[in-house]
């Protein structure tokens, strides 16, 4: 155990992941003390990020020798694990419409119908699947009691935009045509939705919230969800630019790549000079660090001077104005529309301001509105709560706080 904590010191110290964050974190079951949780936390950050990094690496190599493609690469890595019978589920694929979706229905009985809740996983529209969020769906179905229907929609850069979005919403709506041959309370349908999943579900929201043919939604979970694509400058950018698993850089490449396929005018898009000013104008009553409390800036922040854009750079990227992309960009008489909502944020993320604008937003519109924020918490660990013998306390607190907010629907 020693020579294992040696190794990743000398490995983390040659990294630029350094922050001081007051908690106490269990590896091993050793109780790690508060003068050593900036080392700690590298070297949790650096285990969660190391099999992720190994396949981007591996599959950049393999990409440019001609064998493979680095996404193909990544996807295959991520989606070789695969998880045994459940004791207490049925899981079942189906196919709605043309959308392949994997369905868990607890075993126990139940004495009125269930929550029903489609899931929608994160990746960044690039990445994950049916699988990556496998054990995800299963504790939130066991723990909940709630019928999960995790939904496998196409992948960028193949299928760009709106294509992830469609198979989100069409799967939806089917289900909720559907409703009676699942056991679920057609008042009870939440739309869930993890990182670029917390996209689609809050779009998809928006979406059904003005209609009159289908029941309405019960609820709306967006898990460090992304929303908006204007300004990549925000102080969670600012203060998180380099903390795994979500660099800035790669947010930015995740949403051109669903947008356009490519990632062309990347830099553009993260200094800012991509929307032109009198439409970020327009926007700032919606996404402002003004609109971010004074205690989420005092890690750092730079405010950032606007730059205009070419009218050449803007065609290409003129779509990140549409809500069903950038949710965080609707119009006050949609969003006054939506459901109870459930934001969670984490500290250590660069969306974090994402959700916070989001929640104001909602809150200034009447949605009620639960907010959970993990302090000690970075981008993706939810799904990392129990990840290869090490424990991840702030997941598993993240995922009890999505369950107990399901329970009380």
């Amino acid at each position: 155990m020693l020579l294992l904590f040696v190794q990743l010191y000398c490995t983390c110290t040659t990294t630029q992941i350094f922050y001081d964050c007051p908690k106490i974190y269990n590896l091993d079951n050793m109780s790690i003390t508060a003068h050593t949780v900036p080392l700690l936390w590298k070297i949790q950050n650096l285990l969660s990020e190391r099999p992720i990094l190994f396949a981007f690496e591996q599959g950049k190599i393999l990409e440019n020798i001609g064998i493979c493609s680095q996404v193909s690469f990544v996807r295959y890595i991520q989606g070789r694990k695969t998880l045994g019978v459940d004791p207490k589920l049925f899981i079942k694929d189906l196919w709605f419409e043309k959308v392949p979706v994997r369905i868990y229905q607890p075993k126990v009985p139940s004495a009125s119908q269930r929550r029903g809740v489609m899931f929608f996983h994160g990746g960044g529209w690039v990445f994950g699947s049916l699988e990556t969020h496998e054990k995800l769906c299963r504790s939130i179905a066991r723990e909940s009691e709630s019928v999960v229907v995790s939904v496998g929609y196409r992948l960028a850069p193949e299928n760009k935009y709106p294509a992830a979005y469609e198979d989100c919403l069409n799967a939806t709506i089917h289900f909720m045509k559907n409703i009676e041959h699942y056991g679920v309370d057609p008042a009870r349908i939440i739309v869930c939705g993890d990182s670029a999943g917390g996209n689609l579900a809050a779009a998809v929201s928006q979406t059904l919230a003005g209609g009159s043919d289908l029941p309405k939604l019960r609820a709306q979970i967006l898990i460090y969800p992304g929303l908006q694509a204007v300004d990549f400058n925000l102080p969670s950018y600012q203060q998180n630019h380099r903390v795994p698993l979500l660099f800035r850089e790669r947010a930015a490449f995740y949403v051109l790549q669903y947008l356009n396929g490519n990632a062309t005018n990347l830099e553009e898009v993260l200094e800012g000079s991509h929307i032109p000013i009198d439409i970020k104008l327009n926007y700032r009553k919606w996404v402002s660090p003004d609109n971010v409390p004074e205690k989420f800036k005092v890690r750092g922040y730079k405010p950032h001077v606007l730059l205009d854009c070419t009218t050449e750079v803007y065609e290409t990227v003129k779509r990140f104005c549409e809500p069903n992309l950038c949710p965080l960009l609707a119009e006050d008489a949609l969003i006054r529309q939506l459901p109870e909502s459930f934001i969670l944020t984490c500290e250590y993320d660069v969306l974090r301001d994402d959700g916070l604008l989001y929640k104001k937003r909602l809150e200034d519109n009447g949605v009620r509105v639960t907010w959970y924020h993990l302090e000690d918490g970075f981008h993706g660990v939810i799904s990392l709560y129990d990840y290869c013998g090490f424990s991840f306390p702030a997941g598993k607190r993240g995922l009890d706080s999505v369950v107990n907010f399901l329970k009380s629907l």
